[in-house]
């Protein structure tokens, strides 16, 4: 049987389309339109081309691979619906809004490793919806529940119909197979190419630091703490910049003009967390190979701001910001800035990134919020890099679970140095 190969961008059969029009959304690419990456955009737009000839709308990531022939025979078993590889919080979830918090279970939203289809009639309908009617919330977070939860539209529409051979782990009769978020572009980037900025703070340093320096500080290379004061127990580094209670705006700009400067190491990579934020940096430089640091790239979670009316992309700071030297020297030229200290960082940045149509890139693997918020099944928490704060858990014993990695140089030296040597490949 066929297969969908998406890195490629091509597939078998031309006379799929007559059937059923399988649509990539490549949460990398740019579109004509910011906001299509969310969907809801750009539902008109797909109606309008293919509603005519199509009966389905296939959505999935890049990385899953479809057997058309049997992708086929799944959907003609069903009529108008919406249908996925079934996930549920098992609990309220704060990226939820805690949606559903009498019964988190009781609500489904599809795994988009999987792959989720739409029928064209129902995609008729959304498309309606979308242009006569206000969203009820400004912020695209989440993409697959609020997809969800629009299509149910409070009771008035379809749930989520869970089919069995959409699938992220290959069994029998699987239409759809997924490998992983965390792609082999080679041998990761050098911990040299890597400048890592900690954003913290007096109140806070006390208490967060020491996590970092037991968890992933070691796997660092290039690594400072920017702080309201300076603190050489740590050491800080204070920018000149008050603390403030929330944005971070003016925090966040310093540090990049820092990093451009001669007073930080030329890294080809930028990244900014917060002190509370848990990342693997090994997995983070294997997936930075994976582009070129000589173009304008920011990368991370990526969240939307009015997209339906024309706003705005921008990653997400509690997972982790990472620019490109590329990025960072057009941000500096383009005089594009806060607008107070206190704004938040991140929405400025995306903001300043949208208007320089510099691309901004989401990998699921990182993460605004704690393991504990996502569905267990959640595909992007086998490889995850990064997850952000502490509240109510142990943050050495999240890390050790779920990002703890051997650095593969380091496991090198050691065996080097214990007198065995090993071929890593």
């Amino acid at each position: 049987m066929k297969k969908v190969k998406l890195l490629g961008k091509y597939w078998e059969k031309p006379s799929f389309f007559i059937t059923c029009c399988l649509l990539i959304f490549s949460l990398g690419d740019k579109t004509k339109n910011e906001g299509d990456w969310s969907i809801l955009p750009a539902l008109p737009g797909l109606f309008a081309a293919y509603g005519r000839s199509a009966s389905w709308f296939f959505f999935m990531a890049e990385e899953t691979a479809v057997i058309l022939s049997a992708l086929l025979v799944v959907l003609s078993r069903y009529p108008e619906w919406f249908l996925g590889k079934r996930l549920h919080d098992n609990k309220a979830s704060i990226i939820h809004h805690y949606a559903f918090s009498e019964d988190p279970a009781s609500f489904g939203y599809p795994d988009p490793a999987a792959g989720w289809a739409v029928s064209v009639p129902l995609c008729q309908r959304l498309s309606e919806r979308v242009q006569h009617e206000n969203l009820r919330s400004d912020f695209t977070i989440d993409l697959p529940h609020e997809i969800a939860l629009y299509i149910w539209e409070g009771g008035n529409g379809p749930e989520l119909t869970a089919v069995p051979e959409f699938c992220t782990q290959p069994s029998d009769n699987c239409a759809t197979t997924f490998t992983t978020y965390l792609p082999d572009c080679g041998p990761p980037v050098s911990k040299s190419k890597v400048f890592v900025a900690v954003k913290t703070c007096e109140r806070f340093q006390s208490e967060r630091v020491p996590v970092v320096k037991a968890t992933w500080e070691k796997s660092a290379g290039l690594l400072e703490y920017y702080s309201d004061v300076i603190d050489a127990s740590i050491p800080t580094v204070s920018l000149g910049v008050p603390n403030t209670d929330r944005g971070h705006c003016g925090k966040t700009f310093a540090i990049v003009r820092r990093f451009w400067s001669q007073a930080a190491t030329k890294a080809d990579w930028l990244l900014i967390v917060d002190d509370d934020t848990l990342i693997s940096l090994p997995r983070l430089r294997r997936l930075l190979r994976c582009y070129d640091p000589e173009e304008a790239v920011s990368l991370g979670e990526r969240y939307g701001f009015g997209l339906m009316q024309g706003g705005y992309s921008y990653t997400t700071g509690g997972a982790g910001m990472v620019l490109s030297r590329t990025a960072v020297s057009r941000l500096l030229s383009s005089g594009c800035g806060c607008y107070s200290d206190d704004a938040p960082d991140d929405m400025v940045l995306g903001r300043c990134f949208t208007f320089l149509r510099v691309p901004i890139i989401h990998n699921p693997l990182f993460h605004q919020a704690q393991p504990e918020d996502y569905a267990e099944e959640l595909s992007s928490l086998k490889h995850a890099i990064s997850f952000h704060k502490h509240w109510n858990t142990d943050p050495v014993t999240v890390y050790r679970q779920w990002l703890h990695d051997t650095d593969p140089r380091d496991e090198s030296r050691q065996q080097e140095k214990d007198g065995r040597f090993i071929i890593i490949i």
